[in-house]
């Protein structure tokens, strides 16, 4: 793609994994800056090394690590997640293409979500939780280059987290058991880096005895 047909919220594939273009500045050279839908890594890129993709009802991919397929069979309700595929904010409103919401209260109109957005129920795609029969995923742009084992994971409802455990992913944050606040900055395979220059264990950090996960960030 061109830099100028890029534009933020799109999903995209890069190095064949489903991302979201979270920022476009035209005047760094890596000037696409872009979000793993996966595990929510950063990544940093150029335009011409990402492809478009359009997401529509029965695609499913893997939103910080678990299953979800995009359905409009119901409304949303509270709890839910919503992806905001056909954006109409009003001038004060601040959300974008392909945002990804949780739902605090539903009406007749629509539902706010926990960043305070108000969004019509013909704005959102619902989130359903899990792979619906005959939906397609979208996690890989060409699933032949894949690993077994990740292709087994965009297979699972819930990737690697049956039980509903929290996984560590970037903009997590943490308070230790001496009250101690950080966000998670980075992670590299089963390392986790907080900022203040900690390094944990994705095990060390998942230990509720010392740590206690508080919020994410994107769901400010």
């Amino acid at each position: 793609m061109k830099l100028y047909q890029v534009r933020k919220g799109q999903f995209v594939y890069y190095n064949n994994e489903l991302h979201r273009v979270y920022g476009v500045k035209p005047m760094y050279k890596q000037s696409v800056h872009i979000i793993r839908l996966r595990d929510l890594t950063q990544q940093l890129t150029k335009s011409a090394s990402v492809e478009k993709v359009k997401p529509k009802e029965l695609d499913s991919f893997i939103f910080n690590h678990k299953a979800y397929t995009l359905s409009r069979d119901r409304k949303a309700e509270v709890g839910d997640y919503v992806l905001i595929h056909n954006p109409m904010p009003d001038s004060l409103d601040t959300y974008s293409l392909n945002e990804i919401d949780l739902v605090e209260t539903v009406d007749k109109q629509g539902v706010v979500t926990s960043n305070s957005h108000g969004i019509k129920h013909n704005e959102y795609l619902l989130m359903v939780p899990g792979r619906a029969n005959g939906s397609t995923s979208i996690d890989y742009q060409n699933s032949e280059g894949v690993d077994a084992e990740n292709l087994q994971d965009a297979d699972s409802n819930d990737l690697h987290n049956q039980n509903n455990e929290h996984f560590p992913a970037i903009g997590d944050i943490y308070k230790n058991d001496e009250g101690y606040e950080s966000m998670v900055v980075a992670l590299k395979r089963g390392t986790v880096y907080l900022g203040g220059g900690l390094e944990l264990s994705q095990e060390e950090l998942r230990n509720s005895a010392k740590w206690e996960f508080l919020y994410n960030l994107l769901d400010k």
